[in-house]
């Protein structure tokens, strides 16, 4: 150790000190890297969310509900609510769309004049029943799965119905959309 010089020294604790630095930063990249992996689906993650009585919801309107995120943190304050369009199409048939225009994600508003979904951001337009009117987006709005259960309308929450969303979820929408409400 008496061998060693100062600069010696110094060299040796920088580089101590930069590869702790350099550890610390690479856990979130690792952790990211590794997610599919061990990621899994906990039950809270698909679970059914009430977006308040039937009643709210007057046949033949759209109307905008909130839900609160099932994954959300204490932290997440009012980011954990989510916002959705629920459409009673006849008082048995309902469908529930994200708020997000299928091409980036903008918030969606629906305009009951024209009984038309409008993107700002780009100009896309959507019909009253989600499917592609015009614009950039290529596809309709995203659905997400219901039910009405004792009176209430419920949507399965914590996964976002995207493309990339499970294979189960895209059939219970197409399920759902067949057939009427009990």
């Amino acid at each position: 150790m008496s061998d060693l010089s100062r600069r010696q020294m110094c060299l040796r604790i920088s580089m101590l000190f930069n590869g702790l630095v350099g550890m610390l930063l690479g856990i979130p990249v690792v952790r990211y890297l590794f997610s599919p992996i061990t990621r899994g689906q906990s039950a809270a993650d698909n679970r059914w969310v009430s977006l308040g009585a039937v009643d709210q919801f007057p046949s033949g309107q759209t109307r905008l509900a909130t839900y609160r995120n099932p994954a959300a943190n204490l932290s997440d304050g009012e980011t954990a609510e989510i916002p959705c369009w629920v459409r009673n199409v006849d008082g048995n048939n309902y469908q529930v769309f994200a708020i997000n225009c299928a091409h980036l994600g903008c918030p969606v508003r629906w305009f009951p004049q024209s009984r038309l979904f409008m993107c700002p951001c780009h100009g896309g337009a959507y019909y009253e029943d989600g499917s592609r009117a015009s614009g950039p987006p290529e596809r309709g709005l995203f659905q997400y799965p219901f039910k009405v259960l004792e009176g209430k309308l419920q949507i399965q929450a914590g996964e976002l119905p995207t493309p990339g969303a499970s294979a189960a979820n895209r059939d219970l929408i197409n399920i759902r959309s067949q057939r009427p409400c009990a």
